[in-house]
């Protein structure tokens, strides 16, 4: 089974920026939200984690709570915002954001596309899907990559990642155990709810 964890929130994630490779640590919220994610977590056999503080933080508190390391894996960093990191969406051109919206190639100024995010993270996954069919690995992440790995266990395109809604904290679960992945659950918040 690979569980998918986004870290817990950051500063800038409260105040509605976008964030890609800039790196704030987490907030007191989202350290709560990393310790109850680590709680909730069934065994764990293995740890991957983005590069990125926040998601570093979290997955250490993850291997804490299992007794195992985290491996740093840098195929599961946040797409890269370029010009637009840390900025709210309300200064981002209407006219900008829809191109992006239209086409999965196109990447913020300076930035990176769904489709480079998408291709990167589905070479993991394929890396790794024959472990997970026997073990439980967890990949410690962001919003895109995210959305990529779920695209992948459902055999879309990078596209739809316009069509989901990802939690900080929260998880999502995806089965290899079959000749194609299959996504099991998604966004699962029910363990933040002391947290609020």
């Amino acid at each position: 089974m690979i569980s998918l964890l986004r870290h817990g929130r950051t500063r800038s994630n409260a105040d509605g920026l976008l964030l890609g490779r800039a790196d704030p640590p987490l907030d007191s919220l989202g350290e709560r939200q990393a310790r109850a994610a680590a709680i909730a977590l069934p065994e764990v056999t293995r740890v991957l984690s983005s590069p990125l503080r926040r998601a570093m933080q979290t997955a250490e508190v993850v291997a804490a709570q299992h007794g195992c390391g985290v491996e740093q894996a840098d195929r599961l960093i946040e797409l890269d915002y370029g010009d637009w990191d840390e900025r709210p969406l309300r200064d981002v051109a209407a006219a900008e954001w829809a191109h992006w919206q239209a086409s999965p190639h196109w990447s913020p100024p300076g930035g990176e596309s769904l489709v480079a995010v998408g291709s990167r993270v589905r070479s993991l996954l394929e890396e790794i899907a024959e472990e997970a069919a026997h073990s439980h690995l967890v990949l410690v992440t962001h919003v895109s990559p995210l959305k990529a790995a779920v695209a992948w266990a459902l055999g879309v395109d990078d596209q739809a990642a316009w069509r989901m809604f990802v939690q900080p904290a929260s998880i999502s679960t995806i089965d290899t155990r079959n000749k194609q992945p299959s996504l099991h659950s998604f966004n699962q918040v029910g363990h933040l709810v002391e947290c609020w």
